[in-house]
């Protein structure tokens, strides 16, 4: 199977980003972007982000995941501690996020080290899910080999039966990562894809610097 796509294109034409208008500190212009794309774009999960780790099997590995909280600190998420995602933090906690807003024609790249968030935190966070997403991560053995849907189906109704009316804990291998950033990239299209890109970057001094990169 084969097909060309080199007739794909679109003009990205719906802002620009330019030094002088940038503020000092990455989350203060991160903030403005992503309540302007959640409120003005019809983006769906705004908060979408793409992960990327380095896996144990030598091989980097993308997947989507969803933000929940961010701060000047850091970009928070939660997932399975024991899953693949998990075991390659765990191996190697340097990772990326990345953000694309298409109807926005933005993007937001993230480099930053990714570490567990405090048991607190990940308790009030699971305590706020529905009761069958706190079902859930009890329910899947996350990323391991599963026979047939139906082992999921018939576990989820057992501990719904096991749990009815009583409060579910979270379990010890669920929780957050909170990925501190070390270089943020903005990137903005523009038409003849000459996009502008402002990358921020931490010294070792924690002060960020900006630069305007090549498209």
């Amino acid at each position: 199977m084969e097909k060309d796509l080199g007739d794909y294109r679109k003009s990205y034409e719906k802002g620009e980003l330019l030094l002088d208008n940038v503020p000092p500190h990455p989350m203060t212009l991160f903030e403005n972007w992503f309540v302007e794309v959640d409120t003005h774009f019809n983006v769906d999960e705004a908060n979408a982000m793409t992960l990327s780790t380095f896996g144990l099997d030598g091989f980097p590995k993308s997947r989507v995941v969803l933000l929940k909280q961010y701060s000047e600190e850091g970009f928070v998420f939660y997932t399975n501690y024991t899953s693949e995602k998990g075991e390659a933090i765990s191996n190697n906690p340097n990772v990326c996020l990345s953000f694309f807003w298409h109807s926005a024609e933005r993007q937001v790249i993230i480099k930053g080290k990714a570490t567990t968030v405090p048991e607190s935190v990940s308790d009030d966070y699971f305590n706020s899910r529905p009761r069958g997403s706190q079902l859930g991560a009890i329910v899947s053995n996350q990323s391991e080999v599963l026979e047939d849907r139906a082992i999921l189906d018939a576990k989820l109704k057992a501990l719904e039966n096991e749990y009815e009316g009583k409060p579910i804990e979270r379990p010890h291998y669920w929780g957050g990562y909170s990925v501190e950033p070390v270089e943020i990239e903005f990137w903005q299209g523009r038409p003849n894809r000459l996009h502008d890109r402002v990358r921020y970057k931490l010294s070792k001094h924690k002060v960020w610097t900006i630069e305007r990169l090549s498209p």
